[in-house]
């Protein structure tokens, strides 16, 4: 396999955002006095796309309070909160190793465009980027039509091309794209998930960087 194009995931791949998604989820359940979740690996194990799906498993009754009411809840606590957030450990190192070696790389986010911006421009990363697409709306439904689509139109070799998440979600936007995928095991979604979709998986940034060092 080679590699020439990455695509990469942005929350909880390059982006380390997943305490204070823990706390903007807990503002709401608490809220709703519902049971805190507070441990990283309890977290993984709910969280899913859509998101929808996992506040449905943390308690939510869409009957009280509507989906579109919670999500504006959420994001109205993380988003200004998130742009504190750090990039993980070697994101900077691994993007401009692929960038010396020719690689060309892409970000590709279920995040709102508007506020992906917003964060990005917290950071000096933007450059290693030759497209940014993110979704029209705050609801995180799916990115799969998404990234079909981008690939198509910028005519991308599928069998050169991979995506680089950290959720199962990522697994299925890449098969749908017909693209490879490698998935992390440091952000939104617990490793035994990401191991069960039968994609290649690491633990850390480092990780992937010598994973991707194998084919670029």
């Amino acid at each position: 396999m080679k590699i020439t194009n990455i695509i990469w995931d942005w929350n909880g791949t390059l982006l380390d955002d997943i305490d204070i998604s823990m706390e903007a989820l807990n503002q709401l359940l608490e809220a709703q006095h519902l049971p805190l979740v507070l441990e990283k690996e309890e977290y993984r194990r709910y969280f899913q796309f859509p998101v929808i799906e996992y506040y449905k498993k943390v308690g939510f009754d869409f009957d009280k309070t509507p989906f579109s009411q919670l999500a504006k809840q959420y994001m109205d606590y993380y988003q200004p909160h998130s742009l504190d957030c750090e990039l993980h450990r070697d994101v900077m190192e691994t993007l401009e190793m692929m960038k010396a070696r020719g690689v060309h790389q892409y970000l590709l986010s279920a995040s709102d465009i508007s506020f992906l911006k917003e964060q990005l421009a917290q950071y000096d990363i933007t450059p290693y980027f030759e497209d940014i697409k993110g979704l029209d709306n705050i609801h995180a439904h799916s990115k799969a039509e998404l990234a079909k689509n981008f690939v198509e139109k910028a005519g991308l070799c599928k069998a050169e091309t991979i995506f680089i998440g950290d959720s199962v979600h990522d697994s299925e936007v890449a098969a749908n794209a017909g693209c490879h995928c490698l998935l992390i095991a440091d952000g939104h979604e617990h490793k035994e998930k990401l191991q069960n979709t039968g994609c290649p998986s690491v633990d850390t940034m480092k990780q992937a960087q010598e994973w991707l060092l194998q084919f670029c």
